[in-house]
């Protein structure tokens, strides 16, 4: 998503300030924590991108026993 954010000349500050979105999930995003779907595609409309943009699927390592 930082890449997305340069290319069109925003920043997170412009996420929170124009989409309201909190300082907590911003950290959750920096972070690789979950983030509701909703925010996601929020973002998307915001900067006009696909979702792939903005996340990136990272498989858990599970065990199974």
């Amino acid at each position: 998503m930082e890449i997305t954010l340069i290319k069109r000349d925003k920043t997170r500050s412009d996420l929170k300030k124009d989409l309201g979105i909190s300082p907590s999930t911003l950290a959750k995003m920096s972070k690789g924590e979950v983030v509701a779907l909703t925010v996601i595609l929020k973002i998307c409309e915001y900067l006009k991108c696909p979702i792939q943009e903005v996340v990136e699927f990272v498989e858990e390592n599970s065990t199974h026993g």
